[in-house]
């Protein structure tokens, strides 16, 4: 069986891993990227690095730092971080770009730190956005950026791949926002932690801005990564940004990825087929307060909803050809009385190319208020946040209750054209009549190849079985939060015993009573989602639980447990068991099922029996055994250098 070109492309980056076969979804392994993007969050990074007592970055050629969060916060203590940053990036070496240069994965992709074939990694969500370059782009969190900072590596799980086909091609004022924002809407969890690979004839038609607002969004979407493949359209682009002096990336890399583009095998082996043609997609605007809820322009542009602000900002939607489109909507017109609307390039670049072609000036001269090129409003940061009782309209990738300002306020997404036309309107519009047509779901679930039946050598230290008594807890989506409450977050005076006392208190106030050192927990789906607080992973190693098996994790959780050396293992077959075994417990909210039986999780051959049935799951090689064996990945990092 082939591999898709997410498994290629971690194949040619792969450091340790399955040796004697391709790599393939569900396998971990431990990887070294191109590149490793932090921006503000560079100083956090640092002292994490710092804490592992390592004096140098092992390749000084692999970070790149890139401020860009609060650049509009002038304080002494900010100031201060900032200057911080850049004397350590001087010393190591290190690729440095200054507030104002621009949002970190503007510059990632127009530095050509991106490119066909690449895996580029970076601590925040929107690395997905690398995807539109063939790039692998992915998320890792801070912990794994000062490890890879140390060793130029990281550990990762492959995900399944989807693949979204895309036909026909757009019309009718429809933009790469309204494909993405259409598909968050019509398929709100199925590619959720998946990596989604585009393709289909409709892909040629898509310019470079486009699809990077459509990978980028596939944050939002809930997948892990979003990869284009490589066309004229890709190579056009990439010539270009050498023709600027692009430090990523050189003439002989173009020539190789036109020579021989990263492509899936014919035969790969994807989880869900996804078609949607192109010619169908209208105009979206989503929300209130969820990019799930997308819902063609007319219907919302009947209800009347006044705005008090509009933004045209952020990594998603402020490149030129975003620039260019608001100022055509604005052009001979003004900002209504009473709305505040802000605008903020991508990039320095982006901003002094729009200045040049007058697209800036168009959109200036109608009343918006400009901000300089950096995230901003977008994460609440800085000038313009929404006030209650405000709504407002951005072309920003999330709308989150809060996120750009107070809880009480209403967010919705939509292109630029119709954030531009809504300032104009003071009320959410359009600017020009749009079809109120939904594309229909056309979905197919393929049937993913079983976990093979091969033995794995198990390291000294760690365990080649666990048996417990099998304790379930049925709810999907269970997030931390319920798993360690808010209350106890940010208490530094909880002792382990304290932590194994209220473990699982917001999900089920009686867990900690009824469950007990040495239980195998076994969840639902997407077990771990919400917030990044890793005692949700701490609190459960203090009750004694030696591992959680699940349907399914959140990426987030996944790597907090394995970075603190905790066990978690994928067995969805398990679990649509125990639901039908269980499924008058569950009809009667039984929170916690305790069956009484044992579950046996042998490593070696990777399966879990249970009653008399026999489960299989992705074995765990030597990445994740060290990680356990370590005791997590900064014990593992020092191991690594000698330091322990």
């Amino acid at each position: 069986m082939g591999q898709t070109a997410i498994e290629k492309i971690v194949q040619s980056h792969m450091a340790e891993g399955p040796g004697d076969r391709p790599v393939r979804a569900g396998d971990f392994v431990s990887l070294r990227p191109r590149h490793v993007m932090t921006h503000d969050n560079t100083s956090a990074v640092l002292k994490k690095f710092r804490s592992l007592g390592v004096p140098k970055v092992k390749d000084p050629r692999q970070p790149v730092f890139a401020l860009d969060h609060d650049i509009q916060n002038s304080s002494d203590d900010n100031l201060r971080k900032y200057r911080s940053i850049e004397a350590f990036a001087r010393e190591q070496g290190i690729d440095f770009y200054p507030a104002g240069t621009g949002i970190g994965h503007q510059i990632v992709c127009e530095q050509l730190y991106a490119a066909p074939g690449a895996l580029v990694v970076a601590s925040d969500s929107h690395s997905n956005m690398y995807g539109a370059l063939g790039a692998l782009g992915t998320p890792i969190v801070r912990t794994d950026a000062a490890a890879a900072w140390a060793t130029s590596e990281f550990w990762w799980q492959v995900p399944p791949a989807v693949q979204v086909v895309l036909e026909g091609a757009l019309g009718g004022g429809a933009t790469g926002k309204d494909v993405i924002l259409a598909l968050c809407g019509l398929y709100p969890d199925d590619v959720l932690n998946a990596a989604v690979e585009f393709a289909g004839p409709g892909v040629a038609g898509l310019s470079m801005d486009s699809r990077m607002a459509i990978a980028n969004m596939t944050t939002e979407w809930g997948a892990l990564a979003g990869w284009f493949p490589v066309d004229r359209v890709t190579l056009d682009w990439a010539r270009g940004r050498l023709a600027r002096g692009a430090k990523g990336s050189s003439a002989s890399d173009l020539a190789s990825w036109e020579k021989d583009p990263p492509r899936p095998d014919a035969d790969a082996s994807y989880s869900l087929r996804i078609r949607l043609d192109l010619s169908e997609v209208v105009p979206h605007v989503a929300g209130p307060d969820a990019v799930q809820v997308a819902t063609p322009l007319p219907e919302i542009e009947a209800k009347g909803i006044a705005i008090r602000k509009a933004y045209l900002v952020s990594c998603v939607n402020s490149r030129l050809e975003d620039l260019e489109a608001a100022a055509r909507v604005l052009e001979g017109k003004r900002v209504a009385a009473g709305v505040s609307f802000y605008v903020a390039a991508a990039s320095r670049e982006i901003q002094e190319e729009a200045e040049r072609r007058g697209a800036w000036k168009t959109i200036l001269d109608a009343g918006a208020i400009p901000l300089p090129p950096s995230c901003g409003p977008c994460i609440g940061l800085g000038t313009g946040l929404l006030e209650a009782g405000e709504a407002g309209i951005s072309a920003t990738n999330r709308n989150f209750k809060g996120r750009m300002g107070s809880r009480d306020a209403k967010c919705y997404l939509a292109s630029p054209e119709v954030v531009a036309a809504s300032a104009v309107a003071g009320r959410i519009a359009g600017p020009r009549k749009s079809s109120s047509r939904r594309p229909g779901r056309r979905i197919e679930v393929l049937a993913p190849p079983a976990p093979p039946a091969e033995k794995v050598a198990i390291l000294e230290g760690f365990p080649s079985r666990v048996r417990g008594r099998l304790v379930f807890a049925p709810q999907d989506n269970l997030n931390t939060d319920g798993i360690y409450g808010k209350d106890y977050t940010y208490r530094e005076d909880m002792t382990r015993e304290d932590m194994a006392r209220v473990v699982m208190e917001n999900y089920d106030p009686d867990f900690a009573k009824r469950a007990r050192a040495g239980d195998v927990l076994v969840g639902g789906f997407n077990f771990g989602t919400g917030s990044s607080r890793e005692q949700a992973v701490t609190a459960l190693q203090a009750k004694g639980i030696p591992l959680v098996v699940a349907g399914s994790f959140s990426q987030t959780y996944l790597r907090n447990a394995f970075n603190n050396g905790f066990l978690c293992i994928e067995v969805p077959d398990l679990v649509r068991r125990l639901r039908e075994a269980f499924a008058s417990e569950i009809a009667a909210k039984t929170r916690t099922v305790l069956p009484g039986d044992e579950a046996d999780v042998d490593f070696v051959s990777g399966t879990l029996a249970f009653r008399g049935e026999t489960f299989r799951f992705p074995p765990l090689g030597s990445v994740p055994q060290s990680l356990v064996v370590a005791g997590g990945v900064e014990n593992l990092v020092r191991r690594k250098l000698g330091l322990a």
